[in-house]
Order: structure tokens, then sequence, then C-alpha cells
């Protein structure tokens, strides 16, 4: 019985797919390809990007990072892509030349290969960035202390539950926060109002069980839209007096 060997180099001591050996099909099909031009739709806000007919939230602002450019490459079938650093070499601000050193595996080796793209930076307001520039909301979230709780000044109080909310709300999802819009100063606290009610009611259902508070929901009745009765919410929490 004959031994398998590429068609193209003659070698016997690698492993042959249709008569050709990997490195001989690598150098003939290109393994990653990228488009030369392509564009990434950012706000120029709130650094959300543009994907399809929606905006997913980024902290990434103006930078363009791995999500962005990554899902841009076009790999072969065979070839699974392990990671990509990537690198600007150039450009403007709304122009960017970058460079990415491809790291990724083929019928069963590990390669590193490079590819140079232009992006072309669009700058739009999300409609998350366009509802807060007008003072829209759909909810508020009002953040008080106990009905019945030690007597504190106007002041501590707002400065106790300014603490608490600063300290706690960075931890809950991007998601939500992005729907956070302004806040205004009460004498009983706070309110905080959001452009998304789904995004409001879940971050005050996270900030009850993180801080025990009692939490109630209630809705006013704002318009008609398409029919239909439009209603905007208000969630009410209270906050032990205990926390500091």
């Amino acid at each position: 019985m004959s031994e398998e060997f590429c068609v193209v180099c003659g070698r016997t001591d690698v492993a042959v797919t249709e008569g050709e050996c990997a490195d001989c099909f690598a150098k003939r099909v290109p393994l990653v390809t990228a488009p030369e031009h392509t564009t990434v739709v950012l706000c120029p806000t709130c650094g959300a990007r543009c994907v399809g007919q929606h905006w997913e939230p980024s902290v990434a602002g103006d930078r363009l990072t791995t999500d962005d450019l990554t899902p841009i490459l076009a790999p072969h079938p065979e070839v699974g892509i392990r990671r990509v650093l990537w690198t600007e070499s150039g450009g403007t601000p709304t122009l960017r030349e970058l460079e990415g050193e491809v790291h990724l595996r083929f019928r069963g080796s590990d390669r590193v290969l490079g590819v140079r793209i232009t992006v072309k930076v669009n700058h739009r307001a999300c409609p998350n960035c366009s509802r807060k520039s007008g003072r829209f909301y759909t909810a508020r979230i009002q953040l008080r202390g106990s009905e019945n709780g030690p007597h504190e000044s106007s002041a501590d109080r707002r400065e106790r539950l300014a603490r608490i909310w600063d300290r706690v709300v960075p931890e809950a999802r991007l998601s939500w926060r992005s729907a956070l819009s302004w806040r205004e100063a009460l004498p009983e606290g706070w309110d905080f109002f959001l452009t998304d009610t789904t995004s409001a009611r879940a971050l005050a259902r996270f900030l009850k069980q993180r801080l025990g508070a009692d939490l109630k929901e209630s809705a006013t009745l704002w318009g008609r839209k398409d029919g239909h009765d439009v209603y905007r919410v208000t969630l009410r929490l209270r906050v032990p007096d205990s926390l500091r």
C-alpha cells in the first residue's frame, strides 16, 4: 500500500487532506479574511454600539475593542479563532487603521496570521441618549428612608442615600444602568428617572435584595400610543436607616 503524500510539496510526514497538507493548503487558501473597509456605529454620549437593528451597551467609549473588530473577520470553515490582538496603526478619529494578530487553530496545529483593516467610525446618538436629552422617562425609582426611623435632617438623609446608591448601583448590570437618565434631590430623598421600565424594575429588585429595602410599585396614566394607554411606573424603595 502506497504511503500518503502531499501532491504539492511531496511531504510524507504530515497529515494529508484530499492530497494536500495543511501548510500547502494555507498558502493557497486564506484561512482568515477581512474586509478592507468596514464601519462601526457608536453613540458618542454613552458608547453603545449599533449592531444590526439594535444597540448594545458598552463601556469602551470611543475606543475600538476586540468586541467591535473580531466579529468582522471571516474564518475558513475549518479554522477556529482563539484570540486576536489588535493594534491601531494610524488614521484619524473617524477613520482608524488597525492591524490584527490572529491566533487560530487549523487542522490540529496552532498558527498566527496578520490582518489589516480600515474602520470608519460613525457617531450617532442611540435612542436611549436621545430620550435622555429630551428628559423623557418611562419609570422612576424613589429612594427613601424608612417611614418611622430616627429623625435626621433632609441634607443628612440625602447624603446617606446618595452614598448607598453610588456604592451599590455600579454592581448592577450595565443594561439596567444604561437606562438611568437623571436624578432629582428632594427633602425626603432622591428620584432617579429611567428611560426603560423593564430595566427600572430589574434595578429596583436588585436594590431591594442588596439593601434589604421595602419595594412598592405604582403606575400613573401618561398618555396613549397606537390606541393603547401608556403608563409611567414609580418604584419606591425604603432603605433601612441602619444602612450607611
